[in-house]
């Protein structure tokens, strides 16, 4: 089943008896995760699983549901604040449907946008964890998509939370996206409610409230993914001014397809035509014709996708752009293929994040 399909079917939106029926199996299987998940807290906060402590300060910054909840944006601010404390620090994950030590997806990102920081690729953080001290010196280490990985002791648990789909349909995999049950949240030290600007202020409220009769401890900020640019081929940023009214063909494979197209339409870019691949979607020279074939058609002025996306699809994309064969050369025109560069801003309470951090470096490395 494409996630597509899958998600139609947890959010209820997929109607009929074969839906139902397969509803129901999912409830039933959700039901034997739950069991499974609360052992292995329980083990661990019994301390009957060991948490492995490492000589160098942990970040864990994770999510309770899964799809694009923002953790790489908040990755890459956490880096950069460590980078611009001259702490040696690197940037550990697990790199999803990446081998051992190879690059692709979120990992390219890390590396290129964080230059200081030792991106290691590794599903054993323990692993990571020596190598990033023993042969890069590492005073600091950030643990993308880490609150459920609790082998390796964290200092601080930061859990994103994306603000048009908070909770998952509020029902634990594989019945709704929930990871685990809300209730995990009492090990967080902070949340970053992120995309709050797609959330109206009425929802923002409630989320707020509802985080706070969890974990009335914990920090919650919020943020926004500000798009700054857009970069084309060989890296020529374009000016968000310069989008406006484009015609754009606009296709991603990520967990949250919805909020990439809402960033676009903010922009008054013209999404004409689209196409949603599954998450962590391989693209291929087929893939690839087909977005150009489809752009053509259209008669789009640009190609759009998310810098995820790009980087898995830019040694696809031919030197210039194939041509629809029952078209005139004169009808013809170079279509732009580009990317929207993202940062992540807070909204609120950013200062209450870097205390945090603040406060754990300085008991760690400094003490």
């Amino acid at each position: 089943m494409d996630e597509n399909r899958f998600r139609k079917l947890i959010s209820g939106q997929s109607t009929g008896f074969t839906s139902k029926a397969l509803f129901f199996f999912l409830r039933l299987a959700a039901v034997v995760y739950l069991i499974i998940i609360l052992v292995r807290n329980l083990l661990y906060s019994k301390r009957w699983l060991k948490a492995h402590n490492v000589n160098a300060a942990v970040i864990s910054i994770g999510n309770i549901t899964t799809g694009g909840t923002g953790k790489t944006p908040l990755v890459i601010w956490t880096a950069k604040l460590l980078e611009d404390k001259n702490i040696p620090v690197a940037i550990l994950t697990r790199g999803y449907k990446t081998k051992k030590e190879k690059f692709s997806d979120e990992p390219a990102i890390l590396a290129k946008t964080c230059p200081k920081a030792h991106v290691i690729v590794n599903p054993n953080r323990i692993e990571a964890a020596a190598k990033a001290i023993s042969h890069h010196g590492a005073k600091a280490l950030i643990l993308d998509d880490g609150f459920q990985h609790r082998r390796l002791a964290r200092d601080i648990d930061i859990v994103t939370i994306d603000a048009m789909q908070p909770f998952g349909h509020r029902k634990l995999l594989p019945a709704g996206l929930l990871r685990e049950p809300l209730s995990a949240l009492k090990r967080a030290h902070a949340v970053v409610i992120t995309r709050a600007n797609q959330a109206s202020q009425s929802q923002l409220t409630q989320l707020l409230a509802r985080l706070k009769d969890i974990n009335p401890d914990m920090i919650i900020a919020t943020a926004i993914h500000e798009p700054i640019y857009a970069n084309s081929m060989h890296e020529k940023q374009i000016e968000l001014k310069q989008l406006e009214y484009k015609k754009a063909f606009a296709f991603c494979g990520i967990g949250n397809p919805d909020a990439f197209f809402s960033t676009i339409e903010e922009l008054k870019i013209n999404i004409v035509g689209s196409t949603v691949y599954n998450d962590h979607h391989p693209y291929t020279t087929e893939d690839i014709s087909d977005i150009y074939t489809q752009a053509r058609k259209l008669d789009v002025d640009m190609i759009l996708s998310t810098q995820k996306d790009w980087t898995k699809t830019i040694l696809l994309i031919p030197p210039k752009a194939p041509n629809l064969p029952e078209a005139e050369p004169s009808e013809q025109k170079d279509i732009t293929f580009a990317y929207l560069q993202i940062e992540l801003r807070f909204n609120t309470e950013e200062d209450k994040i870097t205390r945090l951090i603040d406060s754990t470096l300085k008991g760690k490395i400094i003490a």
